[in-house]
């Protein structure tokens, strides 16, 4: 997020993580993270200062080792790193697990908006909301992250209350946060599956926002754009 130091998507808290890799230390971000090698991986960086970890992982299931949820309290802010089980193939065992765990982010996100603390949701949570989130609907059809259960799952935790930054600001306009090869970039055929969400007493402090668009076009790139929003 700019010029905020944060950036942007469980068993009990575990003691603070390793040392920060030094070409972060040298750019004065302190960082926690929670990651699995080849898997899964979320992250949450401050300039300046070290992030304090709160929670990694979601509540609700003690069996989950996947490495997709971190919260941490950055200035007067509390950030959650928050990357979305994909779901494919659906339906499937693979599609229950998203669905689930969209369910126990959105029972953790009430308790977070119930606090009445600054809380911003930030990351990657696999749901184009409507047909406005991508260039076409009809070749994806299938897939997990347009089907009406995962929608839905979607507008209950907006329901909390909960702005999506992008769409405050830009209500109607195609935004894309995700391509899935370089072809489809260069035809910007793209999907908006990536989110920065508020709680309502952000709404004031909330300035801008956009993609970085250019990152995607690099040599190499990952397929989704970084969001940003400036509060």
């Amino acid at each position: 997020m700019k010029p905020s130091p944060t950036s942007s998507a469980c068993r009990k808290s575990r003691p603070p993580t390793r040392s920060a890799p030094r070409a972060l230390a040298d750019a004065s971000y302190g960082s926690i993270w929670h990651g699995q090698r080849s898997h899964h991986g979320v992250a949450i960086l401050a300039k300046g200062e070290r992030p304090v970890e709160i929670r990694r992982g979601l509540p609700g299931d003690d069996t989950d080792l996947q490495a997709r949820y971190v919260e941490a309290r950055v200035k007067d802010l509390v950030v959650a790193s928050v990357y979305l089980p994909n779901g494919n193939p659906q339906p499937g065992p693979k599609f229950d697990y998203k669905l689930a765990w969209f369910e126990r982010l959105t029972a953790h996100a009430k308790t977070l908006i119930d606090t009445g603390k600054p809380v911003v949701l930030a990351g990657d949570l696999n749901v184009v909301p409507t047909k406005d989130d991508i260039y076409n609907e009809w070749p994806w059809r299938e897939d997990a992250v347009v089907q009406p259960e995962t929608r839905a799952a979607f507008r209950r935790l907006l329901e909390q209350g909960w702005i999506d930054a992008t769409r405050r600001l830009y209500p109607s306009e195609r935004i894309y946060t995700f391509w899935v090869n370089d072809a489809a970039f260069r035809r910007d055929a793209g999907f908006r599956m990536d989110f920065l969400l508020l709680t309502p007493n952000l709404l004031p402090r909330l300035r801008a926002t956009g993609v970085d668009r250019e990152h995607r076009g690099r040599e190499k790139p990952s397929d989704h754009a970084p969001v940003w929003v400036e509060l």
